[in-house]
Formats: C-alpha cells, structure tokens, sequence
C-alpha cells in the first residue's frame, strides 16, 4: 500500500469530493473511498495534510487523478484578483478544492445520468451500474466494484438502464454504451481545441450543453470550460445582478470574464452556494445573540 502526503492548504478531500464533479465516493472512516474505473483509494485529512492510500500500482493514477502537479495556489490567487467580493468568500471557502482528471468514458456516463438529477440519486445510479456489471476487485483487504466494461454495458436492454432509476436517461446511456463498444474513441478528442471538443460531445445523442461543459473540464481538464445549472444560474442572478435567461449565454458571460480560470471559479462558487452559504447566513442572522449569550 502506498501513502502519498499532500499539503492540505490546496487540497480538501471533502470539498473537492463534495463540490459536484465527481459521484464514485463513499464516506468510510474518517475520509472517503473513491473510485474510478477499477482503481481505489481511501483519502483523508489529517493535521496540515491530505492523505491518498492506494495500491503501489495506482500512485501515478492517482496523482493524476487528483491533479497533483497543478499550481492551485497560482489559480487561487489570480481568483482572488478578480476582486469580487462574492467571489473572494467563495475562494476562500473552497480553496482546497482541485478539478479531478476523471476517466473520460466514465465521466461522460455519469454526467449524463447527472442531467436534471440531484446528487444522491446519481451516486445511487452509478452504484447500481457498478454492483450489478462490474467485476470484483479487492482493495485493503475488502472486495469491491469496478465500473462495468463498456462491452457488458452495451449488451444490456434499456429495461436495465431503467432499473438503474436513469428515466428518459435509459435511452441515450443505452445509445451512447454501444456506440462507445462500437468504436466512439473519447480519447481522440483530446487533441481538440476546447471548442471543438465540446461540439463534438454535444453530437452525442444526450448530451447538452451543461453535460458537454461538464466534461470537458472534469475530464479533459479544460478550465476554460464554465458549466451552468441552477445553482449557477442562481448565482448569476443574485450575486452578478445578471438578466440573461439562456444558459448557453450566461456560460459566454463568465467565460469572458474569468478565462483561463474559469473553471476553478465554477467550482468555487458552486460549492460556497450549494454547501456553505445557508448555513454561513445562519451564523450571520443568529450572530448577536450568541455574542450576548456568551
């Protein structure tokens, strides 16, 4: 088993599990088994650092898949030279979260599902899929597993993709496993420019706009990708004063005004408006009387 030690200051394992990009997690002990494909990992913080555990085998997979080796000190500070103050408390809030290079088959597959889902049912519907066609592979002593081979996925009926509770999903995910089987290489749009790449996502049967984006930067690492969904579009209204109603647009907008960064940006904000900002109101609005109180 091998230990890799990162500082924790750029690296929150909860915040960056937890910030909507990513479904193969699972809380366990006092971190999170994650998986990808047939590779685990159980990850922690502990003190100054953050903890990835895995076979000897999976360390370069996994200092990939956790993008080890970007400068996310260098992302978080051009963020904060934006200098908006809503943004400003969102980079603070979730400067240890780091974009994930997730496997790009699985990543488009559970975006898909993701498409007017919460995050709970897709987790469960990845699972399923995992538990139902996925090979054992033992980890730490315990079996677990893999996300299914591509060929079993495409061989299934649409009745099993319906049982995974995809809908109207079932459909395009059983569309999409066969032409994936029959030759679709998602790797070859690797070396498209951010544009194209994303056109040619979006002549997959399924796939919009916000499932294309999504893709394109929790895969392909393209940070000048900025996928929008209501949490987005929320923000954009209430904290940017902004009046466009058509998401494709209000992407353009934050693209243009963040660049390169604008990815990272996404994630910062999404996590501050889904995950911390009720509850910071609520120590705002309850603040006075715990002072007198205490």
């Amino acid at each position: 088993m091998k230990t890799i030690k990162f500082d924790s200051t750029f690296f929150n394992v909860q915040d960056t599990l937890t910030c909507g990009q990513f479904f193969a997690y699972e809380q366990f002990g006092l971190g999170y088994l994650v998986r990808a494909l047939n590779k685990f990992c159980y990850c922690y913080n502990f003190g100054d650092s953050a903890y990835i555990e895995c076979n000897d085998e999976d360390e370069a997979f996994f200092r990939d898949f956790f993008d080890l080796e970007r400068d996310y000190e260098s992302l978080y500070r051009k963020a904060l030279s934006e200098n908006f103050a809503f943004l400003n408390l969102c980079v603070e809030k979730g400067k240890g979260i780091r974009i994930l290079r997730q496997p790009k088959t699985e990543n488009l597959i559970s975006f898909m599902i993701s498409q007017n889902n919460n995050i709970p049912r897709i987790k469960n519907s990845v699972k399923y899929l995992c538990e139902k066609l996925g090979e054992e592979v033992e980890f730490n002593g315990k079996l677990y597993h893999a996300f299914p081979d591509i060929e079993r996925l495409a061989k299934q009926d649409v009745s099993f993709f319906k049982d995974a509770g995809l809908g109207y999903r079932a459909e395009y995910l059983k569309e999409l496993c066969q032409k994936l089987a029959g030759g679709l290489d998602l790797e070859k749009f690797a070396l498209l420019p951010s544009e194209k790449l994303k056109e040619e996502l979006l002549k997959i049967k399924g796939v919009g706009d916000k499932v294309a984006s999504c893709v394109t930067l929790f895969s392909y690492s393209r940070f000048d990708s900025f996928p929008v969904d209501t949490w987005i579009e929320k923000i954009y209204r209430e904290n940017f004063d902004g009046k466009l109603t058509d998401r494709k647009k209000i992407s353009s907008y934050f693209t243009d005004k963040f660049g390169e960064e604008s990815g990272i940006i996404q994630q910062y904000m999404f996590h501050y408006k889904r995950n911390l900002e009720r509850s910071n109101k609520w120590i705002f609005c309850f603040y006075p009387y715990l002072i007198w109180i205490l």
